[in-house]
């Protein structure tokens, strides 16, 4: 088990030393090493057994730091930044040399934001370095939301836990991009569509990719518990022979034909924040239950709600990579 605790001079020494730290944000927990230290950034894909063609997020702790990263940003993505930062969106910006190609997997572009949480963002001021920080567990599982679940999976392989309780958001950061100066959106998360466009006009949202991603988070199969997931329209939850095989996650209500305790309500009050923050532990608490598989119900295809979709997409795809 990792030490866990509140001690940010701790976490900046063990970094400092070119180590891993697990850092708390806003959306999920982080596996953080100093963004400008090849050897430093080896060890999470090591740590992850993430593949290196999967870039990684920049965390820094102001827009006049991640400017000194990149070579332009467009006035669309100052406009967002203005309005996001900090908080759960990442802007693909084309970086400077400054950045290891390790952090972006050869790409031209890093992705960047800054993290919506006082102890990282304390942290992060007490360093003066940017922090990469994949989410803290092996690459393709279930992002971690508590220090348990780090705990749970990478105890052994890290030194320290900086302790900033469960995540509020739930679920990771929106990932936006530009083409001709033009927002895109590469990955949906915790900043819904619906609160860019009110800022940038209509904006495209690009599908992921499955086999060399352009930006963090975008591979086909991810975000996936042990147990297979099923994604079901809710006119189509299925009965199975044995009721008791399958679990359930479903958005508002339980399913009469499933025992309860095999069922996890996301939120009761049909709250779509509420359920994308409840999202992550439901999928790790179904690989705890005695069943065979899970069927997870489709939420409203709006806000909050595409973001979750597209995790439990992802979730249900069959390549497993771990």
């Amino acid at each position: 088990m990792a030490e866990s605790g509140k001690d940010i001079e701790k976490a900046k020494s063990i970094l400092k030393q070119d180590g891993l730290v697990a850092i708390p944000t806003e959306t999920v927990y982080g596996l953080a090493a100093n963004a400008f230290s090849e050897e430093a950034v080896v060890k999470i894909f090591e740590v992850k057994n993430r593949p290196s063609f999967d870039p990684l997020i920049v965390h820094v702790d102001s827009i006049e730091q991640a400017k000194d990263m990149v070579e332009n940003v467009p006035e669309k993505a100052k406009e967002l930044a203005a309005r996001f930062w900090p908080g759960p969106l990442t802007i693909l910006l084309k970086k400077k040399a400054i950045i290891p190609d390790m952090v972006t997997s050869g790409l031209s572009t890093v992705a960047i934001r800054i993290p919506d949480h006082p102890l990282t963002l304390d942290l992060l001021h007490a360093l003066g370095f940017p922090l990469a920080a994949p989410s803290a567990n092996p690459f393709g599982y279930v992002s971690p939301t508590s220090v348990k679940h780090v705990n749970d999976q990478l105890g052994d392989k890290i030194p320290y836990i900086l302790d900033g309780g469960d995540c509020d958001v739930g679920i990771e950061s929106t990932i936006i991009g530009f083409i001709d100066k033009e927002p895109e959106i590469f990955r949906l998360g915790g900043i819904p569509v619906e609160d860019i466009e009110t800022i940038v006009g209509k904006v495209h949202v690009k599908l992921h990719s499955s086999s060399r991603p352009e930006a963090p988070g975008l591979l086909e199969s991810h975000y996936a518990p042990l147990k297979k997931v099923k994604l079901k329209d809710n006119s189509v939850l299925e009965a199975a022979a044995d009721p008791g095989e399958i679990g359930l996650i479903r958005f508002r209500e339980m399913d009469p034909a499933v025992p309860e305790t095999n069922q996890i309500i996301l939120s009761r009050n049909g709250d779509l924040t509420e359920a994308a923050k409840n999202l992550f532990s439901a999928l790790r608490k179904m690989d705890e239950m005695d069943i065979k598989y899970v069927v997870a119900e489709s939420l409203p295809e709006k806000g909050l709600g595409r973001a979750i979709n597209d995790r439990l997409r992802r979730a249900a795809a069959v390549n497993r990579r771990y």
